[in-house]
């Protein structure tokens, strides 16, 4: 039993996806520490006065369970489409390189699909010659098959 989990460990997926963790939490901690460093003072300025950020007090003045941080939110959103840029280009970009010279495909197009006469189902492969929903024979067409 212990060497089937060794060996489920040793896997190179495995390891890759694990390296991959680390690199994405080191980033997501850095990038945490920029948007409430640089951006979080930046839109809390835009906001002018003593304002505790960008947003409107809903309740009692200096009741920080009803303010609405408009602020926050501009700074999540400016903090996950960083997060997803650096992640991509730091690590799926040169993954799909390596793959690639590895001849294997990864995050490429999807192939042609076709949809089933009897079921409607949108996603079957142009190839197929059976319905993966409902079982039903495929006919052979002539025509080009939709692309995703």
């Amino acid at each position: 039993m212990l060497r089937g989990f060794k060996n489920f460990l040793m896997r190179g997926d495995v390891i890759v996806v694990a390296v991959g963790l680390v690199t994405a939490l080191a980033f997501s901690t850095l990038i945490k520490a920029f948007t409430d460093s640089v951006i979080n003072p930046v839109i809390a300025r835009l906001q002018g006065g003593k304002s505790a950020g960008l947003g409107w007090q809903l309740g009692d003045q200096g009741n920080t369970s009803t303010y609405l941080n408009i602020g926050s939110f501009i700074s999540a959103l400016i903090y996950f489409i960083i997060f997803m840029g650096v992640i991509y280009f730091l690590i799926v970009v040169p993954y799909k390189y390596t793959q690639r010279r590895r001849g294997a495909e990864v995050f490429g197009e999807p192939g042609p699909l076709k949809t089933c006469p009897e079921c409607l189902a949108e996603d079957l492969p142009a190839a197929a010659r059976k319905c993966r929903y409902c079982g039903s024979d495929q006919p052979r067409t002539s025509e080009p098959p939709r692309t995703a």
